[in-house]
C-alpha cells in the first residue's frame, strides 16, 4: 500500500537533508519531484496544485527547528498537509440515536460491495452491534445467494428478496425484520450500476429519498485511481454520499484514490479493504495513513491488531518464559500463528516505524509456511528442547514438511538467535532495541 509513492518521497526528502534553511530555491526543487511523485501516484492534477502549493507557502524561509534537519522539516510540514489531504480526523460511522440505522452500499460493479458487506457485518458486530444484511441487488445472477454465503460463513442474519421485488420493497422488509428481530444495523447491498446509467440511478435516487438511510456509503476499488474519484463525484452529486469504503488497497502501490477523492468530493473515507477475507476491513484513520505513506510507520494500528488477536494473560504468559528462558518452538509456532491473523506480514512490518530503512528486512509468506510446516513435523519433545534434534532427526523433520535438510538447520539456528535477542531485550531494556532490529536482517 502506498510503496511506490512511500520510496520516491523517501528519494526526495534524502536529497533535502544537510541544509540549514528551506529556501524558496529548496522548496521548488523539491516540490517539483514531490508534484511529478504525486502525478505519477495518479493523485488528481487539481489536489496536487492545490496540495503542493500549501508545502510551498508553509515551507519557504522556515528556519529548521534546533531537533530537525532540513529534510525533516519539510517531512513536518508534507506530513501535516497529507493528513489535511485525507481528513484530518477518522470519521466514524453514523449510527441512529433510534436504532436500527440504515446504511446502503453502492457503486459500480465489480467493486466488491457484496464482499464489503460481509466484512461490513463482520465490524459492526466485533463492535456489539446486531447487523442485518439485506441483498437488495435483483440484476445481478447469484448476487443474493453470494451474500447469504457469506451470512451463513459469519453467521449473521441475511434477508433475501422475493422473486419479483423491488429493490425500494426489499429495504422496507428490511427495516420491518430489523425492528421485528432486535437488529440494531441494517446493511442493503445495492446493486452495482453504472453512473451514467439513468434507470439504474433513478432507482437508486428512489430508494434513498424513501428510506431516508443514516449512510450511504460508495465502495470504490482503489485500483482504478482516477475512475474511482470520477464516480465517487457523480454518486456523490447523484444521492448524496456521507462516506467511501476504498476496496483492495493492499493491491494498490500508488494510492491516488486515497489522496484524491476525499479532496474532489468532500466526503470521508470510512473504511479500506486490505484483503480478500472478511476480517481484513480498516477504518480509516487520516493521520495513520499519512504516517505510512511517509515510512513512518503505524504503530497504533499495530496495537489495535495485536489485542485483538492476542490475550492479555496469553502475553503474560509469554512475557514470563521469555524472562525466564523458557521459550520453545512451540510458543513461537503459537505467536506465528497470532500474527498471521493480524494480516499479511508485508502489512505488519510497514507499520513498525524505521523498519522499511533496514536492508534486506522483507516479507516471504511461503518461508513462513515452510517454517511452520518444519515445526509441526517435529515432535513434542523436539520442539520443547531443541538439543535433541540431531541428524537422523533432522533428516526426519525434512522429509515429513517436504523441505529439506538445510531448512531444518537454518530455523534452528534463527530460533536460537531469536531466543538470545529476547533475552537480551528482557534484561537490558529499551538500549536493546537497535541490536534487536539488526538481528532481524537474518530473519
Amino acid at each position: 500500500m502506498f510503496e511506490a509513492l512511500s520510496g520516491r518521497l523517501e528519494g526526495i526528502f534524502q536529497k533535502l537533508r544537510g541544509r540549514g534553511l528551506l529556501t524558496e530555491e529548496n522548496i521548488r526543487e523539491g516540490l517539483r519531484e514531490v508534484r511529478l511523485a504525486l502525478l505519477e501516484a495518479d493523485v488528481h492534477f487539481s489536489v496536487v496544485k492545490r496540495f503542493v502549493e500549501r508545502v510551498r507557502e508553509r515551507g519557504v524561509g522556515q528556519e529548521v527547528l534546533k531537533s530537525l534537519t532540513p529534510g525533516q522539516q519539510l517531512v513536518k510540514i508534507v506530513h501535516e498537509e497529507l493528513i489535511g489531504l485525507l481528513g484530518v480526523n477518522h470519521a466514524p460511522l453514523a449510527f441512529a440515536p433510534q436504532p436500527p440505522t440504515l446504511i446502503f452500499l453502492v457503486g459500480l460493479q465489480g467493486s466488491g460491495k457484496t464482499t464489503t458487506s460481509g466484512k461490513l457485518a463482520l465490524w459492526c458486530r466485533e463492535k456489539g452491534r446486531s447487523p442485518l444484511l439485506v441483498a437488495a441487488d435483483v440484476h445481478r445472477p447469484a448476487a443474493a445467494a453470494q451474500l447469504a454465503t457469506l451470512g451463513e460463513q459469519l453467521r449473521v442474519s441475511v434477508l433475501t428478496p422475493k422473486p419479483g421485488a423491488k429493490p425500494v420493497e426489499i429495504g422496507k422488509e428490511g427495516l420491518s425484520r430489523a425492528r421485528a428481530g432486535a437488529h440494531d444495523v441494517v446493511i442493503v447491498d445495492t446493486a452495482g450500476r453504472l453512473h451514467i446509467d439513468p434507470d439504474l440511478m433513478e432507482e437508486l435516487k428512489e430508494m434513498v429519498t424513501t428510506l431516508r438511510p443514516h449512510e450511504v456509503l460508495l465502495v470504490a476499488d482503489a485500483m482504478t485511481g482516477q475512475d474511482a474519484v470520477n464516480s465517487a463525484t457523480a454518486f456523490h452529486q447523484a444521492v448524496g454520499l456521507t462516506g467511501i469504503i476504498l476496496t483492495k488497497m493492499d493491491g494498490d502501490a500508488r494510492g491516488g484514490a486515497a489522496l484524491s477523492i476525499r479532496e474532489v468530493t468532500g466526503q470521508p473515507v470510512k473504511f479500506i479493504g486490505v484483503g480478500e477475507k472478511l476480517d481484513r476491513l480498516e477504518v480509516f484513520h487520516p493521520e495513520r495513513i499519512a504516517s505510512r505513506i511517509l515510512g513512518m510507520g503505524d504503530v497504533l494500528s499495530l496495537i489495535e491488531k495485536a489485542e485483538q488477536v492476542m490475550e492479555v494473560e496469553n502475553a503474560e504468559k509469554l512475557a514470563r518464559k521469555i524472562r525466564e528462558d523458557a521459550f520453545t518452538l512451540d510458543d513461537f509456532r503459537q505467536q506465528l500463528q497470532q500474527v498471521k491473523r493480524m494480516g499479511s506480514m508485508q502489512q505488519v512490518l510497514e507499520m513498525i516505524p524505521g523498519l522499511k530503512k533496514l536492508k534486506g528486512v522483507q516479507a516471504d509468506e511461503k518461508e513462513l509456511v515452510k517454517v511452520q510446516a518444519v515445526i509441526d513435523s517435529m515432535t513434542p519433545g523436539e520442539r520443547h528442547e531443541i538439543s535433541i534434534i540431531n541428524s537422523s532427526r533432522k533428516r526426519r523433520i525434512a522429509l515429513g514438511s517436504g523441505t529439506q535438510v538445510h531448512d531444518v538447520n537454518r530455523l534452528l539456528k534463527q530460533f536460537t538467535e531469536t531466543k538470545r535477542l529476547m533475552r537480551q531485550l528482557s534484561k537490558a531494556g529499551p538500549q536493546s532495541l537497535g541490536k534487536m532490529f539488526s538481528g532481524l536482517r537474518g530473519m
